[in-house]
């Protein structure tokens, strides 16, 4: 188990390393305009040039990487461009609100997808086909449309829930419940369409296979035999669906924290990258790719502890 953890934690930081490389020269292969925007249009080529020796610019492209990735051994990832705050606290500040969206979508998301999964694979009939055609409805329908429709009925209409906003958990749990709540439900409902539609179909392949036919004849109880033993055998690929949908709702939450003007990394992404703030962009980067990385080890660890096979190969 160790030697399965090492080789996947290995593959996952070689990911992050390319992640971080081809983005810092990508990312600097556009920044030659970047001095200009922050100094404005009207200022002067001597002011320009003396901005971009400030930022560092007129040094090659190699040593600036250095520079950053030694920054990044220490935790220190530079400051912003623009407002000058480090990038640390920018994103620290910032990611919590977004996690709060991402991890409550993805609970929110295996809690209900599963359900309707193994209600649509075990009663079929009129319960499966409303599944289906509910999971295909919500799975066409744009998140930002889902958000809107949200915000509008509930927040504004019904006023039972704020339509935009965001209250810090220290400073009230049940104000930071209510801000979330319509975030949370319109960010993972094309999420739970697809892990039913993964956890029916892969129920629907165990039940036919000759071991759930032996213990139903040796009288399990029928709840036990889903739950226990199919649930179980299928959970591998809804497991792997559900990583991926992790990354899916951490980009989606971009546009459901512009609908409920909520401070996430989102709104920060989107500003920094069309602003050229390279420092900030390059700090979501690796952020980003290291959550993923560490979700990524989760979900095999989880599917190495259902199905030992994985773990052999």
């Amino acid at each position: 188990m160790l030697s399965f953890l090492l080789r996947r934690l290995v593959a996952g930081l070689l990911t992050v390393v390319t992640i971080c490389v081809v983005g810092f020269f990508l990312l600097y292969a556009n920044s030659s305009d970047v001095a200009r925007r922050i100094v404005g249009d009207l200022a002067s080529p001597e002011i320009v040039a003396r901005k971009a020796e400030e930022l560092g610019l007129d040094r090659p492209v190699v040593t600036q990487f250095a520079d950053w990735v030694g920054g990044v051994f220490t935790g220190d990832l530079g400051r912003s461009w623009f407002s000058g705050q480090p990038v640390v606290a920018a994103i620290s500040g910032r990611l919590p609100v977004t996690l709060s969206l991402t991890i409550g979508a993805v609970l929110l998301t295996a809690i209900v997808g599963v359900l309707l999964g193994v209600a649509a694979a075990s009663r079929r009939g009129a319960v499966d086909r409303a599944v289906q055609t509910s999971s295909i409805v919500a799975a066409a329908i744009p998140g930002f449309l889902v958000a809107l429709i949200l915000a509008l009925i509930f927040g504004i209409w019904l006023r039972w829930l704020p339509a935009t906003g965001y209250v810090r958990p220290e400073d009230s749990l049940t104000g930071w419940l209510s801000t979330i709540t319509l975030p949370v439900i319109a960010l993972s409902i094309g999420a739970i369409a697809s892990i039913a539609q993964q956890v029916r179909g892969s129920m629907v392949d165990a039940l036919r296979l000759d071991y759930v036919r032996t213990l139903r004849a040796h009288g399990l109880p029928r709840h036990r035999v889903l739950y226990r033993h199919v649930l179980r055998n299928a959970a591998g690929p809804a497991l792997s669906v559900l990583g991926l949908q992790f990354v899916v709702l951490f980009g989606g939450a971009v546009v459901v924290e512009q609908v409920f003007s909520l401070p996430g990394v989102g709104q920060t992404a989107v500003s920094a990258t069309v602003g050229g703030d390279i420092p900030l962009v390059m700090g979501i980067l690796v952020a980003t790719a290291i959550l993923v990385l560490v979700v990524n080890l989760v979900v095999d660890l989880l599917q190495a502890w259902l199905n030992p096979r994985m773990r052999m190969s």
